[in-house]
């Protein structure tokens, strides 16, 4: 088992992505001898890994398909307490996502709520598992996650009224009002998350023609450049190009906004609601594809379980980031590779970054199985201290055994960027 398996993988052409070679998933794809880029095709999304909408097989012998090679030994290939805990297969799904209009407003499923789901509607909700994620910004990318301060929201009610604030309900609008003029203490915690709550539910459950009445009203409104305003007025109006009279536009005035640079990275976990707007980002989640939708699709909504399912946690959007972190292994802290170790069991991601000619990092993992993409550069993976070194370029994804230490290098005349999903534990 001690080798590292190159893989290929599915693209999905999904509405929302970019189009032909500006997508980052199509210049991954480009590696893949099998793939013919059509430039007039949207590339979404790249798999990687064993869920059986998007299996991952073996480049030199497609017949054979990652998760038949995890059950031949699984135990050697994720590790004894992987293979117990997770029912012998890969715990995460690990993803390139090229994003050029927004996607739904959504969120994932807990793993109770994801059972009783799958239970009462398979066809809808395709497995039993939940969905905690954490994207890393490719490019400069933009997102909504999580519900802003109340404060913050009382105050987009507050000025965009009424094309806002008669959406949510004259009592919440009221009391949001107070929140804005006298703080936010004259309510309990458990006031300010009921009156979020009445007040998101209030606006997502408002039927299309009021909704579509309210969105003129918004686009319509007189709001100068000068204003502080501007700039999610401005987001409302291009949104609307993209989703006409979607309630979702309004959506922006409860959640974050978050924009990341190419490294930056931030979670979402079950329950919370939460949107990708535009850019490329590598993306890791528990090996699931429950998604609860609200807006902003042409897919199938769910508005009473995700306005139910919600936490109503609310505040900042830097709370939602996700720090690099040093990575020890062997005991000493690499050179070139810095982690992002979300809040779970199922995935942590490892990026390693050699940013020059000839240079090297030996990696060891502590156990568990892994996927890599190299997403920049060219170089080669190996076994450490193997003579077998892989050619390794942009857009090559590979798996990496239970227990395998390996080795990037970069090439004599280029840099190596690489993102290693595992699980350890």
């Amino acid at each position: 088992m001690n080798k590292i398996h190159r893989l290929s993988c599915v693209p999905n052409n999904y509405h929302w992505g970019k189009l032909g070679s500006e997508s980052k998933v199509a210049q991954f794809m480009a590696t893949d001898p099998s793939f013919k880029l059509d430039e007039k095709l949207s590339y979404a999304e790249l798999w990687m890994g064993t869920h059986k909408s998007g299996m991952s097989v073996l480049n030199n012998d497609r017949n054979v398909s990652l998760a038949a090679l995890i059950s031949q030994n699984p135990t050697a290939y994720l590790g004894d307490k992987v293979a117990q805990k997770y029912n012998n297969d890969l715990p995460f799904l690990f993803k390139i996502l090229s994003i050029k209009t927004a996607l739904s407003i959504q969120a994932h499923p807990n793993k109770k709520l994801a059972e009783q789901l799958h239970a009462e509607r398979p066809s809808v909700y395709k497995d039993p598992n939940h969905k905690p994620e954490m994207s890393i910004a490719l490019t400069d990318f933009e997102a909504l996650s999580g519900f802003r301060p109340l404060e913050e929201i009382a105050k987009f009610v507050g000025f965009f009224s009424p094309e806002l604030s008669s959406l949510v309900g004259k009592d919440n609008a009221n009391h949001l009002n107070t929140i804005a003029t006298s703080g936010i203490s004259s309510f309990s915690l458990d006031q300010q998350k009921q009156i979020l709550k009445d007040s998101f539910s209030s606006l997502m459950k408002t039927d299309p023609e009021t909704v579509a009445s309210h969105i003129k009203l918004l686009l319509d409104k007189d709001v100068p450049q000068t204003s502080e305003f501007y700039s999610i007025w401005k987001l409302a109006h291009r949104l609307n190009t993209q989703y006409p009279d979607d309630i979702g536009v309004f959506c922006i005035f409860f959640l974050n906004i978050i924009h990341l640079s190419p490294g930056q990275a931030f979670f979402m976990g079950a329950d919370e609601p939460h949107a990708y707007i535009y850019g490329d980002c590598v993306e890791c989640m528990a090996s699931s594809d429950n998604v609860v939708r609200a807006g902003l699709t042409p897919k199938y909504r769910d508005v009473d379980v995700l306005v139910d399912m919600l936490t109503y946690q609310y505040g900042p959007g830097s709370d939602k980031l996700t720090k690099e972190v040093q990575f020890i292994s062997n005991g000493s802290p690499l050179t070139y590779s810095t982690l992002y170790n979300p809040p779970i069991e199922e995935f942590s991601v490892l990026k390693t970054d050699l940013p020059s000619s000839n240079l090297s990092e030996n990696i060891n993992l502590n156990g568990g199985p892994a996927i890599a993409i190299i997403v920049d550069g060219s170089g080669t993976i190996s076994v450490t201290g193997s003579n077998d070194h892989i050619p390794a370029s942009k857009g090559n994804v590979f798996f990496i055994p239970n227990n395998v230490q390996f080795s990037f290098t970069s090439s004599s005349s280029s840099n190596l960027l690489a993102y290693t999903a595992f699980c350890s534990i």
